[in-house]
C-alpha cells in the first residue's frame, strides 16, 4: 500500500534541495526536461491512448475526453511551455529593501520557495508537467495526485521527469505522483500539514469543495469558470460576435470559454441574429431570456434565476439586460470570479467595467481564451486561482513563492 506519509517526507527533503539550487542549475534542469519529454513523445500518447480509449467506453462527457487526451501538439505545448519558464526570470532570492528603522538593523524582504505543494487534479495530465515545471523554476517541490482516468498518462510523464532529475544528481521525490487512486489515500495526503504547505485543487467543483472542506493546509481554490462576455450598446458588433466565437467555440471544455453572453438592450435588435447565425453555423445550443429567446430557433427560456451554468460545451446562456448596471448585477450574481470581459468602444465604460467586476481577469475588447498564464506573460500556471489568499487568478512562479524578512545587524539591542 501506498505510505503517503512517506512520500510527503521524501518530498519534504527534496525541497531542501530545490531551495539552494541557482537559476542557471534550475534552467539548465528544466531544458533538459523539455527534451527528454519531446524525446518520449511516443510512449507517452500511447499510454493516453490506452487511457482515452477506456474513458469513452465508460461514457465519460466529450469534455472529460477533451480534458485527457493528449496529442503532439499538446505535449509540443506542455515542451514549449517548460522551455519559457526556463527563460522567465527566477522570482527566488529576489529582494526590496524596506525603510529601515531608527535602531540601525538592515531589514529586507527576500523571496522564497513555500516549499512542498500539492496539486490535486482530475483528467488534465498536461498538469503533470506544467505544475512540475513551475514548482521547480520556483524551488518547491510537487506530489501530485490526477485522476485515476488520467493516472497511467501522469505517470509515464512523471517517470520521464523523474529519470532526467537523477540523472542531473537531483532528488527524485521533487516530482512525485501518488500511483493509487484511492480516495482515502487522498483523505490521508491533505492531512500532512507537517509536510505540505499548500494544496491547489483543479477539476470539478466537487472536487474542489471536498478537497477545501477536508483539508488541513491551506487551500487555494480553482472553482468554476462562468465567464460572461457583455455587449455595451457602444460595442463594436462586428469585434462582439468575433470575441464571442473565439470565446465559445475555440475549445469548450475550459474554464475561460465563454458561458453567457450579456447584450445592452438598444443593440440587442442588431446583435441577436449575429448570434443567432454563429449557433448555427457552430452547432451551440441555446439557453436564452424572455427577452432574447425569439431570436433563436429551437432555444430554451431561461427564468431570471437559471443562469450562471458551467457548460463546458457548445452550450450558450444568453440575456438582453436594460443597461451596464444590469450587466454588472448580473455577473456579481452569477459570475465565479474567474474571467469577465466587455466589448465598447467607450473607453469610460471598459474603464468601468474593469474597476467595478469582481473577478481574477477582467478584458476589454479581447476574447475570454487569453485568460491563461502563458497567454497572460507567466508561462504555464499551475491553476487559477478564484479566492484572493495569497493569490488571485492565474497563478505563475511568484504566486509559487512567498517572502520572508533578513535581518542584518550590528550588535544592536531592543531598548
Amino acid at each position: 500500500m501506498t505510505d503517503i506519509k512517506a512520500l510527503a517526507r521524501d518530498a519534504a527533503e527534496a525541497a531542501k534541495v530545490l531551495s539552494m539550487l541557482t537559476t542557471e542549475q534550475k534552467n539548465q534542469a528544466l531544458e533538459k526536461m523539455a527534451d527528454a519529454l519531446l524525446n518520449s513523445q511516443e510512449q507517452i500518447l500511447a499510454v493516453n491512448r490506452d487511457e482515452v480509449a477506456r474513458a469513452e467506453k465508460t461514457g465519460l462527457e466529450a469534455s472529460f475526453i477533451d480534458r485527457l487526451t493528449l496529442t503532439e501538439q499538446r505535449i509540443q505545448e506542455m515542451v514549449d511551455g517548460i522551455r519559457q519558464i526556463a527563460q522567465l526570470p527566477d522570482p527566488v532570492g529576489s529582494s526590496r529593501t524596506l525603510d529601515n528603522p531608527p535602531s540601525g538593523i538592515e531589514v529586507k524582504k527576500v523571496r522564497v520557495p513555500l516549499g512542498v505543494i500539492c496539486m490535486i487534479y482530475e483528467a488534465r495530465p498536461n498538469v503533470t508537467a506544467d505544475a512540475s515545471a513551475l514548482c521547480f523554476k520556483s524551488g518547491n517541490a510537487i506530489i501530485l495526485r490526477g485522476g485515476k482516468e488520467a493516472l497511467d498518462t501522469s505517470l509515464v510523464i512523471a517517470k520521464v521527469l523523474q529519470e532526467e532529475l537523477a540523472s542531473l544528481d537531483l532528488p527524485s521525490a521533487a516530482v512525485t505522483v501518488i500511483p493509487d487512486p484511492d480516495r482515502e489515500l487522498m483523505m490521508e495526503l491533505i492531512h500532512q500539514d507537517d509536510l505540505i504547505d499548500l494544496v491547489i485543487p483543479r477539476g470539478g467543483e466537487g472536487l474542489i469543495r471536498f478537497v477545501t472542506d477536508n483539508s488541513k493546509i491551506p487551500v487555494i481554490q480553482h472553482f468554476k469558470g462562468v465567464c460572461h462576455l457583455y455587449v455595451d450598446k457602444d460595442a463594436d458588433l462586428n469585434m462582439a460576435e468575433q470575441l464571442l466565437i473565439n470565446g465559445k467555440t475555440q475549445r469548450t471544455g475550459v474554464c475561460n470559454a465563454l458561458e453567457c453572453v450579456l447584450v445592452h438592450k438598444d443593440v440587442a435588435e442588431e446583435f441577436l441574429p449575429k448570434v443567432a447565425q454563429m449557433a448555427a453555423d457552430k452547432q451551440v445550443k441555446i439557453n436564452a431570456c424572455k427577452n432574447a429567446v425569439k431570436y433563436f430557433d429551437g432555444a430554451t427560456e431561461l427564468r431570471d434565476d437559471e443562469f450562471g451554468e458551467e457548460y463546458l460545451s457548445l452550450e450558450l446562456a444568453v440575456r438582453v439586460v436594460d443597461d451596464f448596471d444590469a450587466a454588472i448585477a448580473h455577473i456579481d450574481q452569477f459570475g465565479s470570479q474567474h474571467t469577465e470581459v466587455i466589448c465598447t468602444a467607450n473607453e469610460q465604460t471598459a474603464e468601468h467595467f474593469q474597476k467595478r467586476v469582481d473577478a481574477s481577469v477582467v478584458m476589454a475588447n479581447a476574447s475570454s481564451r487569453f485568460s491563461d498564464g502563458g497567454q497572460l506573460g507567466l508561462g504555464a500556471e499551475i491553476g487559477i486561482a478564484t479566492t484572493k489568499l495569497h493569490a488571485y487568478g492565474p497563478m505563475g512562479l511568484e504566486s509559487l513563492t512567498t517572502e520572508k524578512f533578513v535581518v542584518k545587524g550590528q550588535g544592536q539591542v531592543r531598548q
